[in-house]
């Protein structure tokens, strides 16, 4: 092991350099990981659009982050060693000392960092990690494979696991991107009947490819009136963050049916409140997972064989990678690979 190694640093608003810095120790509880691969999200744009020079010291984005580890400090749990491969997603370790934690409700921790965003993440060779947000990652995944699993992966299998459908029922997918394409792949694998809800013919054949029983294009077709005129969708995972197109899907839910928002945004939903109260419908957030639901999340991702498609960029071409993925060409992860 050297003694520095490279990284993209936010140096201002939207604008990444390549480094070098110290290879750093790590604290109690922490471990310190040489990174593989990396994904590319779209909250990772929105880290380095938003990042104060003046208020917090300069960042390293990036947390779908899986390595090896390669020292431990002090106190680390013996489940973890040297040289074992793990992975690191969004809520980056738990604190284990406040009330959400004490109720075992680990992904919902108040003290815990979002890496990427309050710590350093995985756009470089190393990457420092509390023992809390530390997952395993199975041998029969690659490390770019399982790189998006730990994000939108698991986002969209524990959208599924809580939306209430059962197998057979009618479950809506709104949005075939980079959370998109899991969820459908997903949902056709727990036994759903998949509807995929888009925008133009050109992901019409993929979204079919991925697993969608039925494809509403919502170019030339009204998408609240289609699906009930399939029933209504039990549940309605949406990835789109645009109010004004997920609000009318509210009118398209069966009888206690669910939709489940996954895009945040500061626009308000408009729900009729009679909508809710007949047929007794809710909406709720869905927030990826702990470390234990994203091992869950990738053992059944070999099991069933679900992967993410992936494209791959160098370390140093992670600009390039960001660029790309906010033009919308992206079919339909990016993950940044190591040396």
């Amino acid at each position: 092991m050297g003694k520095t190694y490279r990284a993209m640093l936010v140096t201002a608003p939207g604008q990444l350099d390549l480094v070098e810095r110290p290879v750093p120790v790590p604290g109690a509880n922490e471990v310190l990981i040489a990174v593989e691969a990396c994904g590319v999200c779209g909250a990772d744009a929105g880290d380095i659009a938003r990042v104060d020079p003046n208020g917090h010291k300069p960042r390293v984005p990036g947390h779908e982050v899986v390595g090896r580890i390669i020292a431990l400090g002090e106190r680390t749990p013996s489940i973890w060693r040297p040289g074992q491969r793990v992975g690191v997603g969004r809520l980056g370790g738990h604190c284990n000392e406040c009330a959400q934690c004490r109720q075992g409700k680990f992904n919902l921790c108040r003290n815990q960092h979002f890496v990427g965003s309050t710590c350093d993440g995985g756009y470089a060779e190393m990457m420092l990690a509390r023992s809390t947000g530390l997952v395993s990652v199975p041998e029969e995944l690659g490390s770019d494979e399982a790189a998006p699993i730990l994000c939108a992966g698991i986002a969209t299998f524990n959208a599924l696991k809580k939306c209430g459908a059962e197998a057979g029922d009618l479950v809506a997918i709104f949005g075939i991107g980079g959370l998109g394409h899991m969820a459908l792949q997903y949902a056709r694998k727990m036994g759903f009947k998949v509807a995929a809800i888009g925008r133009g013919q050109d992901i019409a054949e993929d979204a079919l490819a991925l697993g969608a029983h039925t494809y509403i294009d919502t170019s030339i077709e009204n998408a609240p009136d289609k699906l009930n005129g399939m029933g209504g969708a039990k549940a309605i995972i949406t990835t789109i963050g645009h109010a004004d197109a997920v609000s009318p899907l509210i009118g398209s839910l069966a009888p206690e049916g669910r939709l489940i928002v996954l895009a945040s945004s500061k626009d308000p939903l408009s729900v009729p409140a009679s909508q809710l109260v007949v047929g007794e419908r809710g909406v709720i957030g869905s927030i990826t997972g702990t470390p234990y639901e994203n091992e869950r999340t990738l053992d059944f991702s070999v099991l069933t064989g679900v992967r993410p498609k992936i494209e791959t960029f160098p370390l140093e071409q992670a600009a390039e990678a960001l660029q790309k993925l906010k033009s919308g060409d992206v079919k339909f992860r990016l993950v940044l690979t190591m040396g």
